[in-house]
């Protein structure tokens, strides 16, 4: 193992807190013995590509600290390497970490279990998704839910979760179910009329939304939640479910599993790990394995 660790951080996720959870972090990892390089681009793409020249060069791990946003551009780099990850998490939604059980803005005891974890030995290999030429850890989501994310992203008031809240309320008064056509491995394509489709290599999206609350990051497959044709009235009541799971058991809802999973639909964006990825048609497949995570 490298003696040098690359800490990855977001100085801006969750209001600054990614720039106040480097230090203990970094801390954490110093007492364990490890060198630590720090990688902060001035941009996303321009952290990406520092990132990447820090696998490429040669590094222990690559412990990223910030939310979803940063964790998916790391994912970019670290997919299919033998280099693995740590998640310090301390952004907004931290819905990879809370996924793998990880610690959420606890930066002190994140960065323990990091070192820990390198010092030990403690690596799992957790399944991604790949669509349109990027990979993803946590949902792909398109339908109601991906309209709120273009609508809150074109808001620019309120700040935090209150924008994504009123972003669903004025959803829900435009609310109309979309016609899609939807494969699942090479079975037949099934055309149906939906509110929206999540492919979850994770359970949980928006921060804690356990939109495909079973799924399992290292089984190999998709969990494909499909909210089916249904009223604005009926969307109202099933919705906030996904914050315990509970929608799951709604007639409205049904789940499958798939390895390979190809949406289409007229007019609607889909977005992984909360960052768009690019208009539908899209072709999510789960490769098993990608990453190696430390735990």
């Amino acid at each position: 193992m490298t003696a040098e660790i690359t800490l990855f951080v977001n100085p801006t996720a969750g209001r600054g807190r990614g720039a106040q959870a480097a230090q203990p972090a970094a801390a954490a990892l110093r007492a364990a013995g490890y060198a630590v390089r720090t990688v902060v681009g001035t941009d996303a793409a321009d952290a990406l590509a520092r990132l990447r020249t820090a696998v490429r060069g040669g590094t222990g791990a690559v412990i990223a600290v910030g939310g979803d946003g940063l964790v998916s551009l790391a994912l970019q780099a670290l997919a299919g390497t033998d280099v693995p990850l740590g998640v310090v998490a301390a952004g907004t939604g931290n819905d990879f970490a809370r996924a793998l059980g990880l610690p959420v803005r606890q930066p002190a005891r994140a960065g323990r279990l990091a070192a820990g974890a390198l010092k030990e030995g403690r690596i799992r290999e957790v399944d991604l998704g790949r669509a349109h030429g990027a990979f993803y850890g946590t949902v792909l989501c398109s339908g109601f839910d991906s309209r709120v994310n273009d609508r809150g992203n074109r808001m620019r008031l309120p700040l935090g979760r209150f924008r994504y809240d009123l972003a669903i309320a004025l959803e829900l008064a435009a609310f109309r179910p979309v016609p899609y056509r939807i494969t699942l491995d090479d079975g037949p394509p099934v055309e149906t009329e939906a509110a929206l489709v999540a492919v979850g290599n994770g359970s949980s999206y928006g921060g804690g939304m356990r939109i495909c609350a079973d799924a399992v990051p290292d089984d190999g497959l998709f969990d494909v939640t499909v909210v089916g044709d249904c009223t604005r009235t009926t969307l109202l009541r099933v919705f906030p479910q996904v914050y315990k799971g509970t929608h799951l058991g709604h007639p409205a809802v049904t789940v499958h599993r798939a390895a390979k999973v190809t949406l289409e639909a007229p007019g609607l964006t889909a977005y992984a790990d909360g960052e768009p990825l690019g208009a539908l048609p899209v072709t999510a497949e789960c490769v098993p394995g990608a990453l190696r995570l430390l735990t």
